[in-house]
């Protein structure tokens, strides 16, 4: 995902603006697009933001309010699979999720489980 302009940069084109420069020509000016300058100037002029609105998805996700069920599935059943949590919610719940989705809810709390795979008993073996 891109970033944001600087806060400096659009201070800067707001001021221009304001200080009568037109929006092309501020936009020419700074070397960004004219609906960009539009924006940030309206932006300033109807409701009087200056810096950027925080970039990506509006946080939570659909799984935020299950939360004490999960955990609790996690905590009666420690060795629970991903699969076997969604398929807990959509009987239980009615609520539909897939196994990236439940570990990307358990990724965005910390908490991560490491299973290992059953290995054969080690050989003592005399050197």
């Amino acid at each position: 995902m891109t970033r944001a302009y600087s806060s400096d940069l659009r201070e800067r084109v707001i001021e221009a603006i304001d200080g009568g420069l037109s929006t092309h020509k501020a936009a020419e000016r700074f070397d960004i697009g004219v609906a960009t300058a539009v924006r940030w100037h309206r932006a300033w002029r109807d409701h009087g933001e200056r810096e950027a609105r925080k970039q990506g998805p509006k946080g939570g996700g659909k799984l935020d309010a299950h939360e004490v069920f999960i955990l609790g599935l996690v905590e009666e059943q420690p060795d629970i699979t991903l699969v076997e949590i969604g398929e807990r919610l959509v009987g239980e719940r009615s609520i539909s999720a897939v196994p990236s989705t439940i570990w990307l809810f358990f990724e965005r709390r910390g908490i991560t489980f490491k299973k290992r795979p059953h290995m054969p008993p080690s050989r003592n073996v005399r050197t």
